[in-house]
């Protein structure tokens, strides 16, 4: 990442969140979290109705996605930080790759809706599409195509779907990927930090890193090499590792998910490398 980009701070606009946080670390270390009722006991008692409106100001859609099956999805997305700040590749991160994959959990399921015994394959895309109009209210950077793109862009992305014969539902239509990774570079620029947050929210349904759990539309190898730059899959790896410990960070399978996931890492890195 260039070194002249800066962004707002996390922490500077989220000081409650991101305390949270790590006290939930703490109190993990310490066993004092050692299921998921127990987190969602302290998920629910964090999230007073001020503090949900707090970050609704913010992320638009959040109070709207932490009502689906009963807060399950807002109880993920604080799990997903828990597990973020404890991996060792978050760790080793610069301070700036940190910042933007805060601002990637942020965002990365603010637009899913799922119900009961079932999933949003689509969410990462839309997602996107918030995730892009948001970041400059919150102080990204953007170029000064971004006003005459942002509306045309976001509709363009938010209806890139289509019918599977695999899937009982619509799935992201991959083909539309050269246009809405082309936009977002023109409206933030080329390896912006606001480009970087936004491509990763977009892709992290697109691809297969647990074998128990596939994506419906995954990239093919030669997608990964097209749409995946050595920039961009450091931030992809840690928010996939976050986001498995997001459901297994107390059962398990949690060893064999990072396992898979790390694998399909290494891979994905020598191909973007050849």
């Amino acid at each position: 990442m260039n070194a002249s980009h800066e962004f707002p701070s996390f922490e500077v606009l989220l000081p409650d969140l991101n305390k949270f946080v790590l006290e939930l670390v703490e109190d993990y270390h310490a066993g004092k979290i050692n299921s998921w009722e127990g987190l969602e006991e302290k998920v629910n008692a964090f999230f007073t109705p001020e503090r949900m409106e707090q970050i609704e100001s913010l992320v638009p859609g959040w109070c709207k996605m932490a009502t689906y099956l009963d807060g399950v999805t807002l109880t993920h997305v604080i799990c997903v930080f828990l597990g973020l700040v404890m991996l060792p590749e978050y760790q080793s991160m610069s301070l700036e790759q940190q910042q933007l994959a805060k601002w990637i959990v942020l965002f990365h399921d603010v637009e899913k809706e799922i119900k009961k015994g079932e999933r949003d394959p689509k969410h990462g895309f839309r997602s996107a599409v918030i995730t892009a109009k948001r970041l400059p209210y919150l102080g990204f950077a953007v170029t000064a195509d971004y006003d005459n793109l942002i509306t045309s862009w976001s509709e363009f992305t938010y209806s890139a779907i289509r019918i599977s014969e695999d899937y009982p539902e619509p799935i992201q239509d991959n083909q539309k990927l050269p246009e809405i990774l082309a936009g977002i570079d023109r409206m933030f620029g080329k390896d912006a930090p606001a480009g970087l947050i936004v491509k990763a929210v977009l892709l992290h349904m697109s691809i297969n890193v647990v074998g128990d759990w596939p994506q419906a539309a995954p990239l093919t190898e030669k997608e990964i090499k097209m749409y995946v730059k050595s920039n961009q899959a450091p931030l992809l790896k840690v928010m996939m590792l976050a986001d498995n410990e997001g459901w297994s960070i107390f059962y398990s399978d949690r060893e064999q998910q990072r396992k898979e996931t790390l694998e399909v890492f290494q891979k994905i890195e020598k191909l973007i490398s050849s």
